[in-house]
């Protein structure tokens, strides 16, 4: 049901300065922040072609900590429908997410534990799509890989020395970038940017796009100071 471009944006390996941690107990956990995961499916399916519904939302506990705190926890399952650019096909997953509310107030406590658990089954749900949504943080294995990786890499890199490193690894020959597939731009896919075609153009959607623009030029878009939009004729990479 993806095209090329999404199948591949999906497959990628997780840009470690997405991954957030905190403690819980004597463990420390990985995650993707909410805003994360829901600007990342705008980018791949693009607005509209996704949307989400809650199929359960329901009080699990309530009690008083010790420090005279409400502390209610909710359960949410979400389901999350996923169509292609035509509205012709689409894909539907569901999950369950847990959150906990912890404030003065009864009012304060249930907001709080229902939005979060609201939020905590949105990203689980997406995560069944792939490392993009944080499926891989669930691999002890690979996860443990991507910490020995930020230990060891050196501190004193400038911001100009990190931001080219991307360049460098995924830097393709020449008769490749001539082709129009996707690999052409993992470049611009590893900067969390996307390529996505419009009507006759690829055009290039992201943040942070004039900082990138470099690197966009690199792989031969051009800048429409009308639309504010870096853009490449389709025909033109074809040929």
């Amino acid at each position: 049901m993806f095209n090329d471009k999404q199948n591949q944006v999906l497959a990628y390996e997780l840009d470690s300065s997405r991954i957030k941690s905190r403690s819980k107990g004597n463990v420390s956990l990985s995650y993707l922040e909410g805003f994360d995961v829901i600007e990342t499916a705008n980018k791949i399916f693009g607005f509209g072609n996704w949307d989400y519904s809650i199929s359960k939302l329901e009080q699990v506990s309530q009690e008083l900590n010790h420090n005279q705190n409400n502390v209610i926890c909710y359960k949410a399952v979400i389901n999350i429908t996923v169509h292609d650019i035509q509205h012709s096909k689409s894909v539907t997953r569901e999950d369950v997410g847990f959150g906990t509310g912890i404030a003065k107030t009864l009012a304060d406590a249930h907001e709080g534990g229902a939005k979060e658990a609201v939020t905590d089954a949105i990203k689980r749900t997406l995560r069944s799509f792939g490392n993009q949504f944080g499926n891989s943080l669930y691999d002890k294995s690979r996860q443990h890989q991507n910490q020995s990786q930020q230990m060891t890499q050196p501190q004193q890199y400038s911001q100009q020395q990190t931001q080219q490193i991307p360049q460098q690894q995924y830097q393709q020959p020449t008769q490749q970038i001539q082709n129009n597939t996707p690999q052409d731009y993992a470049s611009l896919y590893n900067l969390g940017l996307t390529i996505m075609e419009q009507g006759q153009n690829l055009v290039v959607i992201g943040d942070d796009i004039f900082t990138k623009k470099d690197s966009i030029k690199a792989c031969g878009f051009r800048w429409d100071s009308a639309t504010k939009m870096w853009y490449k004729p389709i025909e033109h990479v074809a040929a």
